[in-house]
């Protein structure tokens, strides 16, 4: 577990990043948890007394890597950028479970499920992230109906979206 206390910092003007709010990993630190390593990982523990899994570090360049703090994350700490917060990581090589309701609905329509298991498993893990960020059950079950409808259309997760806005 690697300890060290950060500010909170937010992007400017950066492209896909623009006004994501994130702290800095260290580079000694990222090199405690995953010596050499260049790709991203996922990290658990606390950030103050949050606890947190599963969360993307993102590498920078040059050993830096970044951990986006999303509004989640900053209700759950009640902070915001510039304030210091106290970090405790280690590496999270927990499996990613995707949502059983939407499995089970997918079971009932074996096209779909087809076209699903074809995909990358990170673009069949965006369709269970979205329907597991749902705030309601009534939202998670409206979210699962559109992912296998999408899906039975051989629609990607960005098609599915595009097309929901359309719609709405």
């Amino acid at each position: 577990m690697v300890q060290f206390t950060t500010t909170i910092k937010q992007f400017g003007q950066q492209g896909e990043k623009t006004g994501w709010t994130y702290i800095e990993i260290p580079v000694d630190a990222s090199d405690e948890l995953m010596p050499g390593n260049k790709k991203g990982f996922r990290v658990k523990g606390k950030l103050d007394n949050f606890s947190i899994n599963r969360i993307a570090l993102i590498p920078m360049g040059g050993g830096i890597f970044i951990m986006p703090l999303n509004a989640a994350i900053r209700r759950g700490i009640g902070k915001r950028k510039g304030s210091m917060l106290k970090v405790q990581l280690q590496v999270d090589e927990t499996p990613f479970q995707p949502n059983k309701d939407f499995i089970n609905c997918l079971d009932d329509d074996p096209p779909a499920k087809k076209f699903f298991n074809s995909l990358p498993k990170s673009h069949r893990d965006y369709f269970s992230k979205w329907i597991d960020a749902a705030k309601t059950e009534p939202t998670k079950t409206k979210r699962i109906a559109l992912a296998v409808n999408a899906l039975s259309k051989k629609w990607g997760y960005p098609e599915m979206l595009r097309n929901s806005k359309k719609a709405g």
